[in-house]
């Protein structure tokens, strides 16, 4: 149990924070800087919690930062933040904001715990420094023995040097094995993200000798029940796509479900014949498994996933089984990894884009109704939106299961600063997002808010979009207002209650998707996609009718080419007072270039420019036709160029790059 120290002029704070940490161990408080100054003087502390303002004067700073794990507190989150900024970026320092909320308050807690877990995983490590010097010192010894048995060539002599050189060879190997755990260990805990912290997994399989490693999650869904969901399986990062493959049940007989249903490790030499070895092993592994060592992931003494590894090696040659400094290795890992989950919140989070997880998001939805009917606050209603990304799977197989991973990466971002900070925002499953809309009037003003959502994706410019049934990567939702009257009433509002406004939402994106034009296998070009369709509940709680948001049509411009349009986004720089400036391309051909850039620019003016064509940037010169914005809520501009003293050469270079396209490839229009 380790020692905290609480320093706060406000005694309403100390009491907070003292309720806070007193878990972590034995906790003084201070009022004053002499105190403060005083008790970090006289004893040695581990973790402090310390007002951001009181930190920063000259008297306790300086022992401030021979703290381990160094808290600022305070009320304002954005001050805090630039207070942390302000020391030194070896130290374990963060934050805890002062608030009544129990969001605040769990962070902190969750904070608090992870110090002090920290805290120990140094104690650890300071232990295993003195194992290994205590090593050192028996191998002196040793070595001494040796050499004062002189030049004596006998049996005894011999058997000695033995003696030295297993031991020098043991020692050696645990010196190894010691730096490869702690590089492991930095590794995990400087994880910063959820792809960062499955590229540490990998190096699991080496520490302990392994041919293969997976790693679960527990999820649960109304369909399936509770199961094993794998972000790594044999090595490899999945898809979402792939996950449905590599699932387990928890009822099921399978070595992972094993461990994560009575939260027992397993260490198994003959895994082929044990009844455990389902068909997931046997049909889905590289090769079947010689070996499986696998143990529990938890939090707070909740399982919430497994770790797993297959097939021991011997000096890099297969065959053998775990032995049990390889099981208490895996126990070891397992601890700290569900450390860094925990830090990362990926019980919360989901794994591949950073939102919310359905369950999580749900729970927050229903918090968050409760605390405002209870306060009685007058903000309006609510309402569900549900979106999809439009012709994902072409985008998928074209480009492959990778870039499908970056661009719901990169949507998840873009959808982030779409909405308001007020409303709440989960991956729902695959390529669908759930949205909760705080404070809407009507169905009209939720449609209007979802609209500005709808419009950000399709101005924004992703990888490959060119390749897309609309030269462009859109998304298509469904809108539905909660009802006011299971709103207002005390515990009216639960999980089964937000699932059935899901779908009445889903219903409203079907319409949005066109599904009933899809079902009846027409032609791709009628289908639009890309719009906002609602969901209207009549008295006896049935559709009536799906109202579908028409935004008023825009007049663009556009600029006659005698040239064949290619759909390609490629970069663009050009000068501009004195200096260079990126934009991208929406379309070439021989005479022109459609760009999307941050700045409008005056009709008529020349640019000498250069364009990416493959791996080599060119030089050409153009001149402004027309300019305009993207859209009345966009900040981008669609600008028309058209080349001036464009050469031979570079028209040879424009048919190169046009061929090296692969027209055929590309949807229709």
């Amino acid at each position: 149990m380790g020692k905290v120290l609480v320093f706060c002029p406000k005694a309403e704070d100390r009491e907070y924070l003292f309720e806070i940490c007193r878990p972590a161990g034995l906790v003084y408080t201070a009022s004053t800087p002499e105190k403060a100054s005083a008790l970090l003087q006289s004893d040695q502390f581990d973790m402090g919690l310390v007002d951001a303002d009181a930190a920063e004067r000259k008297e306790i700073q300086s022992k401030l930062i021979l703290l381990p794990v160094l808290f600022l507190t305070g009320r304002v989150e954005e001050k805090l933040k630039g207070a942390v900024l302000r020391w030194p970026a070896g130290q374990f320092i963060d934050y805890l904001i002062i608030s009544g909320h129990p969001i605040d308050r769990d962070r902190s807690q969750r904070l608090v715990r992870t110090a002090d877990d920290f805290v120990r995983m140094k104690t650890d490590v300071a232990s295993l420094s003195g194992a290994k010097a205590s090593a050192e010192n028996r191998l002196k010894k040793v070595y001494v023995e040796i050499k004062s048995l002189g030049a004596a060539l006998s049996v005894g002599v011999v058997k000695e040097l033995e003696k030295r050189s297993a031991l020098e060879a043991r020692y050696s190997r645990f010196r190894n094995l010691k730096q490869r755990f702690e590089d492991i260990l930095r590794a995990l805990y400087a994880a910063n993200d959820v792809s960062n912290l499955l590229d540490v997994v990998i190096d699991f399989k080496e520490l302990i000798g392994a041919g293969g490693v997976s790693l679960y999650i527990i999820e649960e869904n109304d369909a399936l029940g509770r199961f094993l969901k794998p972000l790594v399986w044999d090595d490899a990062f999945l898809a979402h796509v792939d996950f449905s493959r590599h699932m387990a049940s928890l009822s099921s007989s399978d070595f992972a479900s094993y461990v994560a249903r009575t939260g027992e490790e397993i260490n198994v030499s003959d895994a082929e014949n044990d009844p455990r070895c389902s068909g997931r092993y046997r049909e889905q592994l590289k090769q079947p498994p010689s070996s499986v060592l696998a143990a529990p992931l938890c939090n707070n003494r909740e399982i919430v996933g497994v770790l797993e590894v297959y097939d021991k090696r011997t000096d890099g040659r297969p065959g053998g089984a775990f032995t049990s400094e390889d099981q208490q290795i895996l126990r070891g890992l397992c601890e700290h990894i569900s450390l860094a989950m925990n830090k990362l919140n990926l019980i919360q989070y989901d794994a591949l884009t950073g939102l919310l997880r359905p369950d999580p998001f749900m729970e927050k939805v229903i918090r968050k109704i409760d605390s405002l009917s209870k306060r009685r606050q007058e903000i309006g209603s609510y309402a569900m939106v549900m979106g999809d990304v439009d012709w994902f799977k072409n985008y998928n197989d074209r480009n492959g299961h990778e870039a499908g991973n970056r661009l719901l990466r990169d949507l998840a971002a873009v959808l982030r600063t779409s909405i308001r900070d007020e409303d709440l925002l989960c991956r729902y499953g695959g390529e669908e997002f759930l949205f909760f809309l705080s404070g809407v009037k009507n169905i009209e003003e939720a449609t209007l808010l979802t609209e500005r959502i709808r419009k950000s994706v399709e101005d924004y410019v992703f990888e490959h979009e060119e390749f897309q049934p609309r030269h462009n990567l859109t998304m298509s939702f469904g809108v539905t207002m909660l009802p006011q009257e299971r709103v207002a009433s005390p515990g009216g509002m639960n999980k089964a209650g937000l699932k059935k406004f899901a779908n009445e939402a889903d219903l409203a994106l079907a319409e949005a998707k066109g599904k009933k034009l899809s079902a009846l296998q027409l032609d791709s070009r009628l289908i639009v996609k890309n719009k906002v369709c609602a969901y209207i509940r009549e008295k006896a709680a049935v559709v009536s009718k799906t109202a579908i948001l028409r935004v008023a049509k825009e007049k663009m411009f556009m600029e006659k080419r005698i040239y064949e349009r290619y759909y390609t986004s490629t970069l663009c720089i050009f000068r501009e007072n004195g200096g260079h400036r990126v934009a991208t391309t929406v379309d070439l051909s021989m005479g022109g270039a459609k760009i999307s850039s941050d700045a409008a620019f005056p009709l008529a003016k020349a640019l000498d420019l250069f364009l990416i064509l493959g791996s080599r940037a060119n030089p050409f010169h153009g001149e402004v036709v027309y300019c305009q914005e993207a859209s009345p809520h966009s900040s981008f501009f669609y600008t028309g160029l058209k080349f001036r003293e464009i050469s031979p050469s570079d028209k040879k270079l424009l048919e190169s790059y046009f061929l090296s396209l692969g027209k055929k490839d590309a949807p229709p229009a």
